[in-house]
């Protein structure tokens, strides 16, 4: 009879916790029992697990007892609190926050991209950030293929990048610009909920996502910089493949978009080898079907665990150089699904 496990999601209430409730229940892990956990002041909810009401407990320490799977979406600093603990209490930790991404001790782990990865945790494994995920989905089966020299993105991220507060932020400030009011007293979170000033998102765009640093860029661009090498070369610094992002967050509440220029080694590649490889990776959809007007999109990607891609197309003044457009569900292969899925991939592998 095969193992069952005992599974805790931490931050069970938020946005991407109650996702990774409905990814968990649809998953393949066998699950002997489910504890929700997060915050004093979420306690005594109840959510629903496959056909289980659910009571939603207060996190301790001693919440762990007995764990031997934590999903965990409760921020970075909850994470590093409460996962320590987890540990020592034998259980293994998928974390879907920035806490532990560059510990070098730490896998950074896309399971399609460097499931090997996960052979080397010390009991946590570390979710990448959103924007960077579904990059690397769309660039590893060309990377394989063709060899990556250089990389430039410019992302188009979602709301909810930032939570559901700043999805319902959203949605106030352009229900008060369509009624004529002034949008700027209802700007509370966004570009970043912790810097000193705060703009509408509404009919908008913000050229910040995180705070930016002394450097000139933000700390989102600096994630996506560093966590793609230590995901594609086990090495955040790592030389080999160039790497710069500018991150934008855009008025849509759901699914990120990312316009994504790359050079490959292989400067015989064509586009429909480009397409070619990543219509074969698993997790990849191609949208690519420029006479009948045929793009990803994030109206259609929402809800769905699959990287979609389209727009493949050569730089016709740069040879081996190509764009693409790539679309995912921020929420699901960005955080929730990714997250449920590297613990599917440690059942699978017997690592926990």
């Amino acid at each position: 009879m095969s193992k069952e496990y005992n599974v805790a999601i931490l931050g069970a209430t938020g946005a991407v916790g109650r996702r990774m409730i409905d990814q968990l229940a649809k998953s393949t892990i066998p699950v002997k029992s489910v504890k929700l956990l997060a915050s004093s002041r979420s306690a005594g909810t109840h959510l629903k697990f496959r056909d289980q009401d659910l009571v939603v407990e207060e996190t301790t320490p001693d919440s762990f007892d007995g764990v031997d799977l934590v999903l965990s979406s409760a921020g970075g600093s909850v994470s590093k609190k409460f996962l320590p603990e987890a540990v020592k209490r034998g259980a293994v930790c998928v974390d879907n926050t920035s806490a532990f991404r560059m510990d070098e001790d730490v896998p950074l782990v896309v399971p399609e991209v460097n499931p090997e990865a996960l052979k080397n945790h010390h009991g946590i494994i570390a979710n990448p950030n959103c924007s960077t995920i579904q990059m690397v989905m769309a660039l590893e089966p060309v990377r394989r293929k063709f060899g990556l020299k250089q990389i430039i993105v410019s992302t188009y991220q979602a709301a909810s990048g930032a939570g559901q507060a700043a999805i319902d932020e959203l949605k106030k400030e352009s229900q008060d610009y369509l009624d004529g009011k002034d949008m700027q007293e209802d700007a509370k979170i966004l570009p970043t909920k912790g810097d000193k000033k705060h703009y509408p998102l509404a009919f908008n765009l913000l050229p910040q996502i995180d705070v930016l640093e002394d450097s000139g860029y933000s700390h989102e661009e600096w994630k996506m910089i560093h966590e793609t090498k230590k995901i594609m070369l086990n090495d955040m610094n790592s030389k080999d493949i160039k790497v710069t992002a500018t991150c934008v967050r855009v008025p849509v509440p759901i699914a990120h978009g990312e316009s994504v220029y790359f050079t490959v080694e292989d400067e015989s590649a064509t586009a429909q080898d480009i397409m070619d490889v990543i219509a074969d990776f698993p997790g990849d959809v191609l949208q690519d079907d420029i006479k009948n007007q045929i793009y990803p999109q994030p109206i259609n990607a929402e809800g769905s665990r699959d990287t979609f891609v389209g727009r493949i197309r050569p730089d016709y003044e740069n040879p081996g150089a190509f764009n693409m457009w790539v679309v995912s569900d921020n929420l699901l292969k960005g955080a929730a699904w990714n997250t449920v899925e590297n613990a599917e991939y440690l059942v699978k592998m017997g690592l926990i």
